[in-house]
């Protein structure tokens, strides 16, 4: 009970006096305000980004060309004029060879801007082509006739490979399979042998199908079918009637395989690239320009 009595007094007893604050400093004085000091001036861009550049293995001379560097190959030539070919190495220029060197760089800055648009394009076409190489496992996709195909090792085909379009039709995925008959240990070396030599022979089948077809609308005969593997040129035609094709067509489309089968079967009726000569192409290939620029535009897979 006296408990209770405690906690009861001591519930209503006045909250002990607080003691009195402490005196507070006075605020210190403002300083002075300062003088405003001009910003340091912004870096230009041109400093901060480095300038753009483009080096040809074979650079014998180089010019600035607005903020772009160019290290180009300067050729002599027998030719009346001077001449400019950007590759997927760089820029070439072909001067005759009583043209001084100040007449050279004069016409280069004189064609910067053609030069510099081609050069940068031809990069970004090389760009995409390193972007598209191929790893040879299962999996890989390859273009074939202008559609994707994926790769699938299958030991059970016994080194054979065939061509599966049975696939569901999902966006953005082949429907299109190379059933390979390799193990799934093989080697990326092998993976690639094994898929050249299936492209080959389509090759070999689609492209002797085109001269079929072709000749006789030309009113040409061909006589022999060679697939070569030439780095810069897609076909080749000889008097003989010897056509030479270059088997990586069998990544194009039809249409593109069509053009350069009836380029070349057109060489077979006049031997040069006059009028004359585009005028019998587009007998059978009305519009051989669009796809003679797809054929340079397209970026293949490198191997």
């Amino acid at each position: 009970m006296l408990k209770l009595i405690q906690l009861t007094l001591d519930l209503f007893d006045p909250a002990p006096p607080q003691a009195a604050p402490a005196p507070t400093a006075p605020p210190p004085a403002p300083e002075p305000p300062q003088p405003l000091r001009a910003a340091a001036p912004a870096e230009p861009l041109d400093a901060v980004l480095a300038p753009a550049t483009f080096h040809h293995p074979r650079a014998n001379r180089q010019a600035t060309l607005g903020h772009t560097f160019v290290a180009y190959e300067l050729r002599r030539a027998k030719r009346r004029n001077i001449g400019f070919v950007v590759g997927p190495e760089g820029l070439t220029v072909s001067a005759p060879k009583w043209v001084p060197l100040y007449e050279v760089d004069a016409a280069v800055r004189s064609k910067s801007a053609w030069i510099l648009s081609k050069l940068e394009s031809a990069r970004q076409r090389q760009d995409r082509i390193e972007s598209a190489r191929i790893q040879w496992k299962e999996g890989a996709v390859i273009p074939f006739l202008g559609e994707q195909v994926i790769v699938v090792l299958d030991p059970r085909r016994g080194g054979a490979a065939e061509l599966n379009a049975g696939g569901e039709a999902l966006p953005g995925v082949p429907r299109l399979t190379l059933h390979v008959g390799l193990p799934h240990h093989a080697t990326a070396e092998q993976i690639r042998d094994a898929v050249q030599a299936w492209l080959m022979r389509q090759a070999k089948r689609v492209f002797t199908e085109r001269l079929e077809h072709y000749a006789p609308k030309l009113s040409v005969q061909w006589r022999k079918l060679v697939l070569s593997n030439a780095g810069t040129r897609w076909g080749t035609a000889h008097s003989d009637g010897t056509i030479r094709l270059n088997w990586r067509l069998i990544h194009f489309r039809l249409p593109v395989i069509d053009y350069v089968v009836a380029h070349e079967l057109s060489h077979l009726r006049v031997m040069d690239h006059s009028p004359r000569f585009w005028d019998t192409v587009a007998t059978v290939v009305p519009d051989y320009a669009q796809l003679r620029g797809q054929l340079r535009d397209e970026a293949l897979p490198p191997w």
